[in-house]
């Protein structure tokens, strides 16, 4: 009779394929590292195939450590599920959940309204990826993913977030030192904050020379967070977004009916895993977060 997998062996798995490091997912199951790298070894024999090539830059999965992520994930869904009922609606949250968000949403939206998620579930851990470039679910980069596009069709959900504003921004001291700025040809002349050009992958970021052609960058940074320290503190003008530059009080913004781009977050997550109560608790988090700012954005 063939020896099938067990359920703690593959949930030992994915929390390695979910980590990308086995010293990372050794400290969130409370294995010592070489106790888990033994049972990774002894799940590889049992199901014939190489799952996870190691190395220092960590984990990548085979095609067949892949395509046993969806399985995995399949079953963990179902015995969260069981036991969730079995347990009754007051069952805790728990687990870990990794969050990737382009930088603003992270930063300025969701960072400070952290401590309320964790008061509602104390056994849920979030992780923060803030990023700048596309992020892939397919590869386990993140459990829910906030995009700025709807990802091609494959086994994910996908919904529609919020629609929010970047507009044109200067410090108080900045306009009082160099007078108002009426039109966009005058603002083209003032030194800008943007990001590096060559670091952008995400083609929904590339909106600065759609508005102002001319504009002469003097800092450049793949943090929008940087950018907005930089103009708050004098340097020039900004393209930021309007619900983190509205909210400080040293940020004016200029020429608003002129200058204005509209862009979109999506909420993504793997179809395997949507029905997990930690995602769950997550993407309730994520829906009322929004509901409780959408006039900032």
């Amino acid at each position: 009779m063939s020896i099938l997998p067990q359920w703690d062996d593959l949930r030992l798995f994915l929390a390695i394929a979910r980590a990308g490091r086995m010293t990372a997912a050794a400290r969130q199951v409370g294995l010592d590292q070489t106790t888990l790298a033994r049972r990774l070894n002894a799940l590889e024999a049992v199901v014939g195939s190489k799952l996870a090539e190691r190395s220092p830059r960590g984990i990548r999965l085979t095609e067949a450590g892949g395509a046993l992520v969806a399985f995995a994930e399949r079953m963990e869904a179902e015995v969260s599920a069981a036991t969730h009922m079995l347990g009754g609606l007051d069952a805790a949250v728990s687990g870990t959940v990794r969050l990737a968000t382009p930088e603003a949403f992270g930063t300025f939206l969701l960072a400070p309204h952290v401590p309320r998620l964790s008061a509602l579930h104390p056994e849920l851990h979030l992780e923060l990826s803030p990023q700048s470039r596309l992020v892939s679910l397919v590869n386990r980069e993140a459990d829910i993913a906030i995009t700025l596009n709807r990802p091609p069709k494959g086994k994910i959900v996908a919904k529609r977030l919020v629609d929010y504003r970047i507009g044109l921004y200067a410090s108080r001291d900045y306009l009082a030192a160099h007078g108002a700025i009426t039109n966009a040809d005058q603002a083209a002349a003032h030194p800008f904050a943007w990001y590096i050009d060559d670091m952008l992958e995400l083609p929904e970021l590339r909106y600065l020379r759609e508005i102002m052609a001319d504009a002469r960058p003097v800092f450049r940074s793949s943090s929008i967070a940087a950018q907005q320290a930089a103009v708050a503190a004098g340097l020039g003008l900004g393209l930021l977004h309007v619900f983190a530059a509205e909210a400080d009080e040293r940020l004016i913004r200029i020429l608003p009916e002129q200058v204005e781009i509209i862009r979109s977050y999506w909420m993504v997550m793997h179809a395997d895993q949507q029905k997990l109560p930690r995602i769950r608790a997550v993407v309730d988090f994520l829906n009322d977060l929004v509901a409780r700012n959408r006039a900032s954005f």
